[in-house]
């Protein structure tokens, strides 16, 4: 249903209640006084502490595990978890090898820091001392650690059958011939992005227990998705969805780290079948980095074509994702490949493309979607690409952005990756945040030079993030509806149940201000319950900026039902027509009169002779589904603007100033915006300068602590200038289009050109993130040298 048609149902609401009002978020009234529940937090009788013990190294064929025999009884090894299937997350891609994880180590070991025995004591120290006291024996054998070099003839094979440890590949292939031999300006670049470590606040955890009365397994767990869990826990546990409930309590941050299917919480949910007490584990921060939470590592070998003006005429890569030892449960190993092919062109117009990317193998742990999911490595290699061509052709920038990028009058757009732009003025884009930045006076600081030596630098990246998608890559629907369950209650309030899990989007408040829009009613009457597969209606989970696009036009559908509802006993009490009421500010009024919501609720629930006999026999509670009417994705765009200080004697690099300017429609609530993209924008900074996981020729992680593994924190994330264009999109209910990623997708693009734009005069581009200081040290060093790139 388009956004026309959505418009005219939202009514009158509360003074600055409703969609586009800056609500403060009502669930910080708990979180700012410390009364977040947790995992941590939930206390069970009888409960117990997990341990796990973990391969010490990456790749070997376990022989035996020796466990004392005082400590059989409390550690459980692959062969008590016999009945237990392997996870098995398998894509539609045609090619596609999948992988069994088992949840322990069964005989072969493919990553440090895989389950190999589980340990059981009264609290977490005792578990991790049984731990300490099991044995490995085991064969170690050679280990593939570079995506590039795995692919490569007598690599080490991560897992057997499995052709130059390649679980995919996917492509684009369109013709270059004509363009490749032909186009004036042909520009080479390749490009790489590091391993990061997704680190929320809270890590993973889970309390699992077996509900006697109801013969259920009952799994309490950080989570993004419940029910997702929920059906992965019945495939491999064999038994009935009925008898498995998950419940997400408060989750301290998720990003994709908490949307998959562990091996940790396959364990857990096996041991509480049996032992007959709730058992717990919590994931501490060495677990977390060593064992669980990779993503983002991509390789781009890049080739642009274009005329003397820089036009782009044709484009060309091959890309590499590595994509570690196992496919994860349930996006799968062909994500971020599939992605990255799909993504590359981004925002602009390109009359031939041609791509393929391969999802590798490697005896690392698995690439798990973290916030952006590929689109951050694409922005960065396109957005590169942009500058080296600009500075090819003797152009600005910004100059060879305008002549490229797709214009607001060729909207509804299909580029070159079959992506379809529904709305927005990318153009418009990148001129509000160069004019928030000023470019001009920026290049005139530039020309003057800095007293301290140090080299002022000016960067931009535009990039189209595909938002609420509910397709594969194979165009495979992966959801039919999201639904809500919206119920009024006797005393005039309204209860909202949804599926998805709040990671910290402000769901709580946003879905009231939804509900306040279509009922009428205000945000503080409204409960939004999450995360319990029991009481809510199925959903895929928190994932892929859709929140607001499916579960919000869901609450709206719901809410919607239920104003007809209200409307029809409303006018009998009115003794008028439905058609002859309207219903606005939470009262449904007449010529006559009006009565409140909180009348309508008494009367249906506990005054029913006050109403005709024929009234409405669906009452007060209703479960609507919803879809956006565009299921390949709906485009948001967004530019990012900075200037940045580089000392070209110690290679620090700051950041001077950072603008966004974004279009997500219809913005819901601004405040709750921008929050999202100033923490997503953090997080971008910490890919383009700080964050890194390298590994030992061994397979070994190198950054086991955060004192290793560097976090920007507030002194390295400068003020983050936020600007909104809010352009409808055709496709949605009231014209929202996602945006919980987009902070997190520019930052490399336009900080990485900043620094190139500072150092250009002396001969260093920088084409790896992150841009440590010894990474532009070396390059400086190099170019002296005359032996730059």
């Amino acid at each position: 249903m388009g956004v026309g048609s959505e418009v005219s149902k939202v009514r009158d609401v509360p003074q600055g209640r409703g969609i586009g009002a800056r609500l403060a978020r009502k669930e910080d009234e708990r979180f700012l006084h410390g009364r977040g529940r947790y995992i941590a937090d939930l206390r069970f009788a009888n409960l117990r502490e997990v341990a796990f013990v973990r391969s010490p190294v990456a790749h070997a064929r376990l022989t035996r595990v020796h466990v004392p025999e005082h400590l059989r009884a409390s550690v459980f090894l692959a062969s008590d978890l016999s009945d237990v299937s392997p996870i098995r997350a398998v894509s539609p891609l045609p090619g596609f090898f999948p992988t069994e994880q088992p949840p322990l180590v069964v005989d072969r070991i493919r990553q440090v820091g895989e389950l190999v025995a589980m340990c059981v004591a009264d609290t977490r120290a005792e578990a991790e001392d049984i731990a300490a006291q099991v044995r490995l024996d085991y064969e170690e054998l050679p280990a593939v650690v570079d995506m590039l070099e795995a692919q490569q003839p007598g690599a080490a094979q991560v897992h057997d059958g499995m052709a130059n440890n390649v679980y995919v590949r996917v492509a684009f292939e369109g013709d270059m011939a004509d363009i490749a031999a032909n186009a004036p300006v042909r520009v080479r670049r390749q490009v790489r992005t590091s391993r990061q470590v997704m680190s929320p606040i809270e890590c993973r955890g889970f309390v699992a227990e077996w509900d006697t009365r109801t013969s259920q397994l009952v799994l309490h767990g950080a989570t993004q998705f419940p029910h997702v869990v929920r059906n992965g826990l019945a495939r491999v546990l064999g038994i009935p969805e009925l008898q498995i409930r998950v419940i997400s309590p408060d989750v301290g941050g998720g990003f994709g780290y908490k949307a998959i299917l562990g091996a940790e919480e396959v364990c857990l949910s096996w041991l509480a079948m049996r032992c007959g007490h709730p058992v717990r584990w919590l994931e501490d921060r060495r677990e977390q980095l060593v064992a669980n939470a990779n993503c983002r590592e991509h390789a781009y070998d890049m080739t642009a074509y274009a005329d003397a003006e820089g036009r782009l005429l044709g484009f060309e890569a091959e890309c590499a994702v590595d994509t570690g030892a196992y496919s994860a449960y349930p996006f799968t190993s062909a994500i971020e490949a599939s992605q990255v092919s799909a993504i590359l062109p981004g925002p602009y117009h390109i009359p031939a493309y041609r791509c393929s990317t391969a999802a590798i193998a490697t005896n690392k742990c698995p690439n798990l979607p973290y916030r952006g999911v590929a689109r951050p490595g694409c922005c960065f290699a396109m957005e590169v690409m942009i500058d080296a061509v600009a500075r090819t052709v003797g152009r600005t920038p910004e100059a060879v952005r305008y002549a490229n990028l797709v214009r607001p009058e060729q909207m509804p757009y299909d580029n070159a990756s079959d992506k379809h732009f529904d709305s927005g003025d990318y153009p418009a884009l990148l001129r509000m945040a160069l004019e928030a930045i000023d470019v001009e006076a920026v290049r005139a600081r530039q020309a003057a030079g800095e007293p301290d030596g140090r080299r002022i630098g000016i960067g931009m990246a535009i990039f189209s993030e595909q938002t609420a998608h509910g397709m594969t890559a194979d165009g495979t629907r992966r959801t039919l509806y999201e639904q809500a369950f919206a119920r009024i209650t006797p005393d005039g309030r309204l209860e909202v149940r949804v599926g998805i899990q709040t990671i910290g989007q402000g769901l709580e408040t946003t879905l009231a201000q939804v509900a306040c829009s279509y009922l009428g009613i205000d945000p503080d009457r409204v409960q939004v319950k999450l995360g319990d597969t029991e009481l809510s209606p199925y959903s895929s989970g928190a994932w892929g900026s859709r929140g607001m696009v499916w579960v919000g036009g869901a609450v709206a559908a719901a809410c919607d039902d239920l104003a007809s509802r209200v409307m029809a006993i409303g006018a009998a009490l009115l003794q008028t027509t439905p058609d002859q009421v309207t219903l606005a500010e939470g009262r449904v009024a007449s010529a006559a009169g009006s009565v409140s919501l909180e009348d309508i609720a008494r009367a249906y629930y506990l005054a029913p002779a006050d109403l005709p006999p024929d009234i409405d026999h669906h009452g007060l509670e209703v479960t609507s589904g919803h879809a956006p009417a565009c299921l390949t994705g709906i485009h948001t765009g967004s530019a990012h603007a900075c200037v940045v200080a580089v000392d070209p004697q110690t290679g620090q690099v700051e950041i001077l100033d950072y603008v966004v300017s974004e279009d997500a429609g219809v913005v819901v609530n601004p405040m709750v915006v921008d929050g999202q993209i100033i923490g997503g924008t953090a997080q971008g900074i910490g890919t383009a300068l700080f964050e890194e996981m390298p590994f030992s020729p061994e397979g070994q992680p190198l950054a086991t602590t955060l004192a290793d593994y560097l976090l920007p924190g507030s002194a390295e994330v400068p003020n983050v200038r936020v600007l909104h264009m809010e352009t409808p999109s055709p496709y949605t209910s009231f014209g929202q289009k996602g945006v919980g990623e987009g902070g997190a997708i520019g930052p490399g693009g336009a900080i990485a050109n900043a620094v190139n734009d500072a150092l250009a005069p002396l001969g260093v581009e920088m084409l790896k993130l992150p841009m440590t200081p010894r990474r532009i040290v070396e390059a400086l060093a190099a170019a002296r040298r005359g032996d730059a790139r």
